[in-house]
């Protein structure tokens, strides 16, 4: 429920500061959060608001954690173990792209307690899908550096498009630029810059996904 919708008399909650900071984080974005800001949105004191946070990357910690752990919802118990990874790496990826901020704050924030969960979530799939003992550690940090890494890049670079652009506008105009380079420094670019234009960001990730699993599967990351 939009924080206008509710009473003024409603109990002021860790919970409603968070949800309410994460409705002004997703319409402006992180700049547009201050903690008076929040007091006045949601018509409370100062006082009242610190009785429940310390400060403003309190409440970021709190916002991005709260956003994660809802992608971590989704029951996997009846999928197949690499299915399980892939509906958790999604998940993640889901999130980042409905509130862009995120990727910003994973890189900045020194603690962030869901990332371990989503390692701690891939690593028991790993386990279930039979990774040797060995390689497990390597294998789960992968992925999640993997996941946490494209999801956070996307982000970033959703974050920085001007508000009202057209996804495909924007790729067209990279394409462009893209196909405009030196051919002799550039080839390989030059070469996949119409498939820059028509890609499908969560389509490409999923296939990265795939390529982590099929390499874990055969064990190209064990050492020699």
């Amino acid at each position: 429920m939009p924080i206008s919708d509710r009473r003024r008399d409603d109990a002021l909650s860790r919970e409603l500061i968070v949800t309410t900071a994460i409705e002004m984080l997703d319409a402006t974005g992180e700049r547009g959060l201050t903690v008076r800001g929040l007091a006045a949105k949601l018509r409370t004191g100062l006082g009242a608001l610190y009785w429940h946070v310390r400060n403003k990357d309190d409440v970021l910690v709190a916002a991005t954690d709260a956003v994660l752990a809802e992608a971590l919802t989704a029951d996997t118990a009846d999928l197949a173990p690499d299915d399980a990874i892939r509906a958790v790496a999604l998940g993640v990826f889901d999130a980042f792209d409905a509130h862009p901020w995120i990727g910003v704050q994973l890189s900045r924030l020194s603690s962030q307690p869901t990332t371990v969960q989503i390692f701690e979530r891939l690593g028991r799939h790993l386990q279930t899908l039979g990774v040797p003992a060995d390689t497990q550690f390597d294998a789960a940090a992968a992925l999640l550096n993997y996941v946490l890494g494209v999801a956070g890049q996307n982000a970033a670079l959703a974050a920085s498009v001007e508000p009202g652009a057209v996804r495909s506008d924007v790729l067209a105009s990279m394409s462009s630029v893209w196909a405009g380079l030196d051919p002799t420094d550039y080839a390989f670019t030059r070469g996949v810059a119409a498939q820059l234009r028509e890609h499908d960001d969560r389509d490409q990730f999923l296939a990265g996904v795939n390529w982590l699993l099929a390499g874990i599967g055969s064990g190209a990351g064990r050492q020699q």
